[in-house]
């Protein structure tokens, strides 16, 4: 026999529940891979069904579903000849499992369920489904009788059990298991496993593709192997961006890259690489390593090969330098993909923003415009299925988009919405980013609308508020700053609904919001004003990044009115102009900076940090700027404002997740939303502790003095 393995994996933009289109592409990759000339094809975490089908994995319907799937696959003749490893929920025993069915030539092989599961952050795979915990043991699992027709066999393996091919042996993990500290592959290694696979359901994060690829990489670099991941890409369903990234390493070296962000429904990769040098890898290096006195796994002999005699003459591996994406050009991409899937998929027509002209609206028009150069480079690429969905989008069959500006204009609206507190300089912004991305642009005024409401409130209170600049008091300034940001949530939906129809064209348009993750920990919005729409591409990003990301656009789109946006003060416009200027900004109405945001919410999340730890951290990092008082004073005020203000998280848009210190209150960051805000437990610790440090410098300096004397 040869030597020499070809191997596929696959990244698949699966849909939750949507069983026909999830059928299709898996069909799909498996013939690419056969016609790559592979053996083997690895697909994503819980494929069939899709990942994020959530406590619809209690329904009966979903398992019934996926086994109606897998009967299909199991009799279709593209999965002949190739050993084909998808992913789906089984129920043994009573118990749910999420799962590897390993079939080939319509008999089942190995059912493998995952042993490790996710818990934390965005992922609640404990709710509803059980690890296996029993390592290296198989039972029969009994077949559903409409997979008993297909395959012949009642039971088939069921557990944590590797395959042995006529040359090599294969062991599969299951996405979270790459990331543990006791990883499976580093058992199945010593026990003689040469390709290990991952199937992934795991999602895109600022930054985090490093880590990724490092994992990857490092789990053959001590022992040698082969390694092949795939995994999910698209929105499947919800809040989070798979970014792709299947790949393939050898011996700590990444042999073959998929693309991390793509509007290609599937991609598939492969290599062929020999064995030899694993064997040669581990036999020089490894040799300890492999020693080992624990009990060997159950062995699935397969009557099957992966390589064949001819294969001595195709060419070894090379190793490749992985291209890493910028965070700008993951605020770029990410997003923009996650919009394109959220549009076609939702039956709308377009998007409507409403435009301020500050930056984080202006960062939301960019990604739509930086998703809208997607879309047309992917159509210029030959991609059938994004030229029938944009087609379908703007009703038109004939539409082969080409400009991206133009496309913008088809399905993007924006709106400057216009108070008297409003300044030309915002005005002007909006107007001229709008005319330069090709945006459909409305300019309107809403101060009709506000002082009819104030009128009714009048009429029925005998009572008229006023602005704190006029002397009214902070209640009445804030009511009056409220009403306003509703209004425009107001309008936003009604011209979402009917801007289209007014222009005598069909459908309607989905309401971005553009509030950003740092505003969201101080609750620094007006609860169901413009942070209140469909979706957020930019609520998980924060402010420093989006700034970072509107000097990239400035140069990549060449969009030269962002630079006027840049260098502007972010303010929300809802107070009184003093001379046509300016007075309100959002740091001085946070009472914090955004750079000070950004420490606040990574202490609080990612170092799950109470006032108390997270002073004690301060006073060491900002000891050169700032005094213990001093930092006493801004963490009391921060934890204050996010108590405070934290019920608005319970509205807050649905939002691509984008930071690990995400306030989202949905799926990511399950707290109280009823608090103590004075927080006096905690608060008189912080209290304590500074007036013991002020003790003890006065002492030191008391002491100092009778030194010198």
């Amino acid at each position: 026999m040869g030597r020499k393995v070809t191997l596929a994996t696959c990244s698949l933009n699966q849909w939750a529940l949507d069983f026909d289109g999830n059928f299709e592409r898996i069909l799909i990759s498996i013939e690419i891979a056969q016609s790559k000339g592979a053996k083997y094809r690895l697909g994503p975490e819980l494929e069939i069904c899709g990942y994020g089908c959530y406590d619809h994995f209690f329904e009966s319907d979903t398992i019934l579903h996926c086994f109606q799937v897998l009967t299909k696959l199991l009799e279709s003749p593209v999965t002949q000849g190739i050993i084909c490893d998808v992913g789906m929920p089984i129920m043994h025993r009573s118990i749910r499992y999420n799962c590897r069915v390993i079939f080939l030539n319509k008999k089942i092989l190995l059912i493998r369920p995952k042993m490790l599961l996710a818990n934390g952050g965005n992922y609640r795979e404990f709710r509803w489904f059980s690890p296996w915990k029993k390592t290296r043991h198989v039972e029969e699992f009994v077949l559903p009788e409409m997979i008993q027709e297909v395959t012949g066999q009642e039971t088939v393996p069921f557990g944590d059990g590797i395959l042995v091919t006529k040359e090599t042996c294969l062991g599969s993990e299951i996405c979270a298991e790459l990331w543990s500290s006791r990883s499976p592959h580093i058992d199945m290694g010593q026990d003689g496993v040469e390709i290990f696979t991952n199937s992934s359901g795991s999602h895109h994060e600022l930054r985090k593709a490093y880590h990724r690829v490092n994992l990857v990489k490092s789990a053959t670099a001590k022992a040698g192997g082969i390694y092949i991941l795939a995994n999910q890409k698209g929105c499947d369903g919800d809040r989070l961006y798979y970014d792709g990234c299947a790949m393939i390493a050898i011996n700590g070296n990444i042999i073959v890259q998929g693309t991390q962000f793509s509007l290609e429904d599937v991609e598939v990769v492969s290599a062929t690489l020999d064995l030899e040098d694993v064997r040669n890898y581990r036999g020089e290096a490894c040799q300890s390593f492999l020693d080992n006195d624990s009990k060997p796994y159950y062995r699935v002999k397969v009557d099957f090969a992966l390589s064949d005699s001819s294969d001595m003459y195709l060419p070894s591996y090379e190793s490749i330098q992985w291209q890493f994406h910028t965070p700008e050009e993951e605020i770029s991409l990410g997003p923009a993909c996650w919009l394109w899937d959220y549009l076609r998929r939702s039956g709308q027509a377009g998007f409507l923003l409403p435009l301020s002209g500050g930056i984080d609206s202006s960062a939301t028009a960019c990604i739509v415009y930086s998703m809208c150069h997607q879309v047309c480079l992917a159509v210029k690429n030959g991609n059938s299925q994004v030229l029938e969905d944009v087609q379908r989008i703007v009703n038109d069959l004939s539409y082969i988009p080409q400009d991206p500006k133009e496309l913008c204009g088809r399905i993007f609206t924006t709106c400057y919405m216009a108070s008297e507190n409003s300044s030309q300089d915002t005005y002007n912004r909006a107007k001229e980013l709008a005319a330069q991305i090709g945006s459909y642009h409305i300019n309107l005024n809403i101060d009709t609308a506000v002082k009819a409401l104030m009128g009714i409130f009048s009429m029925v209170t005998r009572k008229w508020p006023q602005f704190r600049a006029n002397g009214g008091s902070t209640r009445e300034n804030l009511a009056l700053q409220n009403v306003q940001a509703r209004v425009r949530m107001v309008l936003a939906y009604l011209f979402a609904q009917l801007s289209l129809w007014s222009q005598g064209k069909p459908g309607g348009l989905l309401v971005l919001g553009s509030a950003n993750v740092d505003e969201c920990l101080t609750g620094y919005l007006t609860k169901y004003d413009c942070s209140s729409a469909d979706i957020n591409p930019i609520g998980g990003i924060s402010k420093a990044d989006l700034k970072s990301f509107i000097q990239y656009c400035t140069e990549k789109f060449q969009l030269t009115a962002l630079r006027s946006i840049i260098s502007a003060p972010s303010t929300a416009e809802l107070e009184p102009l003093s001379d046509g200027q300016i007075l309100q900004t959002d740091e001085s109405d946070m009472g914090m900076t955004y750079s000070e945001l950004s420490v606040f919410g990574s202490l609080r999340k990612i170092a799950k940090c109470g006032p108390y730890s997270m002073f004690c951290k301060l006073i060491h990092t900002w000891r050169e700027i700032c005094s213990p008082a001093q930092v006493a004073a801004k963490v009391k005020h921060f934890f204050r404002m996010h108590s405070v203000n934290r019920h608005k998280m319970t509205t807050v848009t649905p939002a691509y997740h984008a930071e690990n210190y995400s306030p989202d209150d949905n799926r990511f960051d399950l707290r109280p939303f009823l608090y103590n805000a004075d927080w006096p437990w905690q608060f008189r610790c912080i209290d304590d502790q500074v007036s013991k440090i002020e003790t003890e410098d006065d002492t030191h300096f008391h002491d100092a003095l009778s030194r010198v004397s």
